[in-house]
């Protein structure tokens, strides 16, 4: 073992604390990075083989009605490989021994392509039980995820109301399908309150009076084909029969919601660990420029001895290097703790055929390189300062500062000062980029911390807007086909409801100015108050007697503005073409929509008065009675619970929130020691024989730590404001690097966020304070002033 290696084993053992807590940032930064990244190949990879080995089609589009022989036109059109027609309905189902009826999707099977082993696009696997088979009894599959929310297993019997008829119908297995890893009716998924049902589809289209037509087709694609030259093909074919616009992969509903969910943990795999690099840099840096300044004496007797000044800073990038290795082997090791962790709470929500956590060989060298590299700059000042010293400048006492009155007291409130607080102010003053870093780096840890509380703040925000402001009903129902708007006097007439509101909803093609965006357009009553619209910042927006409101994302996709007039193609029954004026723009958060009045809106569609949707306002003492009419209501083809589904909604976001922020504030406590403990190891090593100086003068351990520990107190304060506001730009990026072209989402932050990122930012100073304090108390005070003599 040469000098170095000895003088290198010393100095980590010297420094060991300090090595452990520098060690510790960057095994977070790594843990976050290689973790976070592991679960997103892991979930990439499996959606992958699961897209693959199901064969989920590539182009999607639903129909009013259009004939089975187009499956040859469809199959024929340019770049087409394989076609797959479907009948599909959403209908209630009533399930034992639950009191609220939910809404299931039907799908019909071509049982005999099932047995043979041909399903074609979109296929099914079984988790449990077997296959549906002909006969009597009306069998089916439902999806796995629904099955698991409501504890339903084979053999279990359940009613729905298929086209007005109540069928008894005996569930036989579970399934998962690439085309319903998200079951949704539109909104957020809900396991428990809508499911997917697959039937024999003899039985379904004879039930809808569905023979030889379809209304749904999936596509696949020869590769290369580009998706949107077919879809243009494909509308323009289907167009008579009421097309509501082909989509892709990226616009059909199941597959969108998986890609955001790996977009958004590339975004948290990205982001945050570079935070905690950044700060390991620092720290790094601060450290051994210290050491290069402790070790002056040493380093001019290794130069005088024949070391050159490669070898040297050699030995220093060492200390740095394994002072990095140390954070990298911890941190994988942590990572496998977070990424299993986080994969078991995914496996739950992605039915993939299989879910297996793998760390890919790249992510640990890129993790090792990352943190090398992060190392290796945070001393590069300390490296340059060594090679820069001769030997006969490192023998001598580094050059005293040049010291002069501060600012304050140039401003003369130094007299308002104690002597104490003159010298805490010195300190501050004479080293601005060290305190600058100090308190940067502790208002990060409070960024942090902030970033992973917001989103609890944000998911209310969504809650209050979109179930208490939006929808103030209780209940939204669908009917199987368009009924005059007197239905809502027989709605009225349920038990408890108290009062009733229509409105419609059709697919629409919008156009200005050559750029045109498949969607919806919603017609409400001019006094709606159950189902309404509402601007982030205005409030409740009644609907204008003419013209069209936007959204503020489909005016920004548009280039819309007031007084514009866009093009609306209405998709089904009539399909008419209309110009209408843009009367208004409403910044909501979810979808590019518009809205209009109702009378408007059926006026302009030349189509009737009839309407398929209304909004419910239920007395709560009656809801059971009220279940029990709408399960008995032939008509009424789906329901939506407000309750059931906030409650839902609230659950799952609150413990998967709940897990996410919980391992910020931990990672975030773990900067935030590092970087105080640190900061006031370094800051005693510096006044060392200062303080003992003052100690031998008279004043007492109590008084000597407040000298030093009051300076890290006021950078203490200093950051708490500064993370306060680098938590709302960094929760801010989080947000648009995650949103997407349907969501907009607001940044709310709630004051007790702030409040509670403060309190634990401080209280782990505190903490590191009395770790150093304890220092500060064994300060051996002949050895030290020994030192300086």
């Amino acid at each position: 073992m040469t000098a170095l290696h000895t003088k290198l084993w010393r100095d980590l053992t010297r420094l060991r604390a300090q090595v452990l807590t520098i060690a510790m940032v960057v095994a977070i930064g790594v843990s976050g990075f290689v973790g976070m990244f592991a679960v997103h190949e892991s979930l990439k990879a499996s959606r992958d083989a699961f897209y693959r080995d199901n064969r989920l089609a590539d182009v999607f589009v639903g129909v009013k009605r259009a004939p089975v022989h187009l499956r040859e036109r469809l199959a024929a059109l340019d770049g087409v490989a394989e076609v797959k027609l479907d009948v599909v309905f959403d209908a209630q189902v009533d399930l034992p021994g639950v009191v609220p009826p939910v809404t299931g999707r039907f799908i019909g099977l071509d049982l005999s392509a099932v047995h043979a082993g041909r399903q074609g696009l979109n296929a099914l696997t079984l988790k449990r039980g077997r296959w549906p088979e002909r006969g009597s009894e009306l069998e089916a599959l439902v999806s796995d995820r629904f099955a698991a929310a409501r504890q339903l297993h084979p053999g279990d019997t359940v009613h729905a109301i298929l086209n007005g008829q109540r069928e008894r119908i005996r569930l036989v297995g579970t399934a998962v399908t690439p085309e319903y890893v998200f079951a949704s009716q539109g909104g957020a998924p809900d396991d428990s309150a809508f499911g997917i049902w697959w039937i024999d589809g003899a039985r379904l289209t004879g039930q809808f009076d569905m023979q030889g037509a379809f209304n749904q087709a999936a596509l696949s694609l020869h590769a290369g084909m580009p998706v949107t030259a077919v879809r243009s093909q494909v509308d323009r074919l289907l167009a008579p029969y009421g097309s509501v616009g082909a989509v892709g992969r990226d616009g059909q509903l199941s597959a969108k919601i998986v890609d955001d969910e790996l977009s958004s943990l590339k975004v948290m795999g990205t982001v945050l660990p570079a935070i905690f690099l950044a700060v390991a840099m620092f720290i790094l840096n601060v450290v051994l420029s210290r050491q290069v300044a402790t070790q002056r004496s040493q380093i001019a007797a290794l130069k005088a001895l024949g070391y050159g000044d490669g070898a040297i800073a050699w030995h220093y990038i060492q200390l740095a290097l394994v002072i990095a290795g140390l954070g990298v082997v911890s941190g994988l090791l942590l990572s496998e703790l977070i990424g299993r962790g986080m994969l078991s709470l995914y496996d739950e929500v992605f039915r993939f055929n299989g879910l297996a956590y793998a760390m890919s060989p790249w992510l640990v060298l890129a993790s090792a390189l990352i943190a090398g590299l992060a190392a290796a700059a945070g001393t590069w000042t300390a490296i340059h300062a060594v090679v820069r010293l001769r030997p006969a400048q490192a023998m001598m006492p580094p050059t005293p500062p040049a010291y002069s009155k501060t600012l304050v007291e140039r401003l003369g409130l130094g007299r308002f000062l104690t002597t104490g607080a003159r010298m805490v102010v010195r300190q501050l003053e004479r080293r601005p980029l060290r305190a600058a870093f100090t308190v940067t780096g502790i208002a990060l840890a409070v960024a942090l911390q902030i970033s992973g509380a917001f989103w609890l703040d944000a998911i209310a925000v969504i809650v209050d807007v979109q179930f208490r402001q939006v929808q103030q009903g209780d209940v939204l129902v669908n009917f199987r086909r368009p009924v005059p708007p007197t239905v809502v006097q027989d709605l009225r007439r349920l038990p408890g409801v108290l009062d009733a509101e229509p409105y419609r909803t059709e697919p629409v093609k919008v156009s200005l100015r050559g750029r045109s965006e498949d969607t919806a357009l919603s017609g409400y009553l001019g006094d709606a108050r159950l189902l309404r619209v509402v601007d982030e910042q205005r409030g409740a927006v009644a609907m204008p007697a003419h013209g069209v409101v936007l959204s503020a994302l489909l005016a920004e996709a548009l280039g819309a503005r007031v007084g514009d007039h866009v093009q609306i193609g209405f998709r089904l029954w009539n399909r008419r073409q209309v110009d209408v004026e843009v009367v208004d723009i409403v910044h909501s958060m979810f979808g590019k929509l518009l809205y209009m009045n109702l009378d408007a809106m059926n006026r302009l569609a030349g189509d009737g008065d009839g309407v398929a949707d209304a909004a419910l306002q239920v007395d709560p003492a009656a809801m059971d009675r009220f279940w029990a009419a709408v399960k008995a209501a032939p008509t009424i083809s789906s329901v939506f619970d407000k309750a059931g589904s906030m409650e839902a909604f609230n659950q799952r976001t609150s413990r998967n929130m709940g897990v996410f922020s919980g391992i910020l504030t931990l990672f975030a406590i773990a900067m935030a020691v590092g970087i105080i403990y640190n900061a006031a190891r370094i800051s005693l090593s510096e006044r060392a024989w200062e303080l003992a100086s003052l100690r031998v003068l008279g004043m007492t351990r109590a008084e000597v730590s407040v000298l030093l520990l009051a300076e890290l107190g006021g950078e203490l304060l200093l950051a708490l404001p500064l993370g306060a506001g680098l938590g709302y730009l960094l929760a801010s990026a989080m947000m648009a690097l995650m949103s997407s072209d349907a969501i907009d989402f607001p940044v709310v932050i709630e004051p007790s966020t702030y409040a509670s990122a403060g309190l634990i930012v401080l209280a782990a100073g505190v903490a590191s304070a009395l770790l150093v304090r304890r220092q500060i108390d064994r300060l051996d005070l002949v050895s030290v002033l020994k030192v300086r003599e």
